[in-house]
């Protein structure tokens, strides 16, 4: 199969799937032990993978056909290496597509004489050809090519073991000036559009963030998929939010943006990781 050497996926609107899709693409998966999560800040971007931690044998997670094998460069050239370093796309049903990055050049080779596969068909051994810091380890997308997002993989995954636990600390509240109020500690600011953050935490990855006031939900932010706007990977609330506003620093990490009335307000926030399990934090302040 001839070489990729530039892959291009764009993200719009996720279509809901019933049930668990796909097997998992290598074994002795544990919820809590991956290295990377989809939806983290990485590279200056959102990251549209799962990176598993364990360099164990990389599996298809179902049957399809083999539609791309992708090099991390060739001798001729080294300029636009792939960034997903050695990699397999498979077509899947249901117009999805998993792709299996960073594999070893043994296994690299292999591939280019695979066509249909079946599930669990061995995709060889990690490698390092990827972009991944030095990690051997699986980087794994699912993408629905005809709504044309990423998927969060965990979402079509069975679940296994347990999560990484979430926390609430530091809690912003920065408006449109940039004025910064922590929620902890200033009681009262003026009525207005503010963004809320969190402190970021290094590994741990909520699935969604939801924040009421006064008891109403306000907004909503869910980790299930990303979709492109205006060149931008964005995840979905009331309105796109791209990299830059997820995810301003190192240290912060968005949780809405909301609209604050004049008069006391009662501010809940609320995260929750994929097995459903919940972490809230009130704060009460008044808006003038």
């Amino acid at each position: 199969m001839k070489k990729i050497s530039v892959i291009s996926l764009t993200a719009f609107i996720f279509t809901a799937f019933q049930g668990f899709a796909f097997d998992w693409p290598q074994n002795a998966i544990q919820s809590d032990s991956f290295y990377s999560y989809f939806g983290q800040i990485r590279g200056g971007t959102i990251n549209t993978s799962l990176i598993f931690t364990d360099s164990e044998e990389i599996k298809a997670a179902d049957e399809g056909k083999v539609i791309a094998v992708i090099s991390e460069h060739t001798e001729e050239s080294e300029l636009f290496e792939s960034t997903l370093g050695n990699a397999v796309i498979v077509a899947h049903k249901d117009n999805l597509q998993t792709i299996y990055a960073n594999l070893d050049r043994d296994s690299q080779r292999e591939r280019y004489t695979m066509d249909s596969v079946a599930t669990g068909s061995s995709f060889g051994l990690c490698g390092n050809t990827g972009w991944q810091q030095g990690q051997a380890n699986l980087e794994f997308q699912v993408v629905d090519t005809k709504n044309q997002v990423f998927i969060n993989p965990r979402v079509l995954m069975p679940r296994v073991g347990k999560e990484l636990e979430l926390t609430i600390q530091n809690v912003t509240a920065v408006n449109r000036k940039g004025n910064e109020y922590a929620l902890g500690i200033n009681k009262r600011f003026p009525s207005g559009t503010y963004y809320l953050y969190r402190k970021r935490q290094e590994i741990a990855m909520p699935y969604r963030t939801t924040i009421f006031i006064n008891g109403a939900a306000v907004e909503t932010i869910s980790y299930d998929m990303l979709r492109e706007k205006n060149g931008r990977l964005c995840t979905n609330g009331n309105k796109s939010y791209p990299a830059a506003l997820l995810y301003p620093d190192s240290n912060r990490q968005l949780l809405a943006e909301v609209s604050l009335p004049k008069g006391h307000n009662a501010i809940t926030i609320a995260v929750v990781d994929i097995l459903g399990k919940e972490v809230t934090l009130t704060y009460s302040m008044d808006a003038y």
